[in-house]
């Protein structure tokens, strides 16, 4: 019995130094409510539906959060979120001999801007940002593509959650 008392006012003691050592996670912004109009990406490749893809990740990172508020319209809005597709590589492969390929890499440039509509002030601006993801390739066409439709939705995916953390850092800091 007084192992177990022992046991849990330790774990107790353990908990309470931890909650008050001052951690807090940068990426939760809890202050008032604030309003963005996130636009449709500018798609200056071949890829199909990259935009829609793009802006439907952000909407779902974008939504998480109980203090931002997605508005359909840049009326109202308290920030912009603007972007462009400016490149995707996908590697087309040769196979020759004994050279085989096993992995390569999916390469996606995009540049966004964040901007504040009430101060007319950039919050955020990326120029040029190079994502990559690595997927496997093999003699089946069909997998390889599945391979690569992965890596893209993977690329896609964490360019918005850094995109929704970053807005979020920057929220926190105003």
């Amino acid at each position: 019995m007084n192992n177990l008392v022992l046991g849990l006012t330790t774990f107790l003691v353990g908990a309470l130094l931890f909650s008050a050592c001052g951690y807090h996670n940068p990426y939760v912004y809890t202050g008032p409510t604030k309003s963005i109009y996130v636009t449709t990406w500018s798609n200056r490749t071949s890829e199909l539906l990259l935009d829609a893809k793009i802006y439907q990740a952000l909407l779902r990172w974008y939504q998480k959060s109980g203090s931002l508020r997605v508005t359909k319209t840049k009326e109202g809005a308290d920030y912009i979120l603007a972007g462009e597709v400016i490149s995707i590589d996908r590697p087309s492969l040769t196979f020759r001999g004994t050279n085989t390929t096993t992995q390569v890499n999916l390469r996606l440039r995009v540049r966004y801007v964040l901007k504040d509509l009430v101060s007319d002030e950039i919050v955020v601006e990326q120029p040029s940002e190079e994502w990559i993801e690595p997927y496997r390739v093999g003699a089946d066409s069909t997998r390889t593509r599945d391979n690569e439709d992965e890596a893209l939705e993977t690329i896609i995916d964490e360019l918005s959650q850094s995109i929704y953390q970053r807005s979020l850092l920057e929220f926190s800091q105003r």
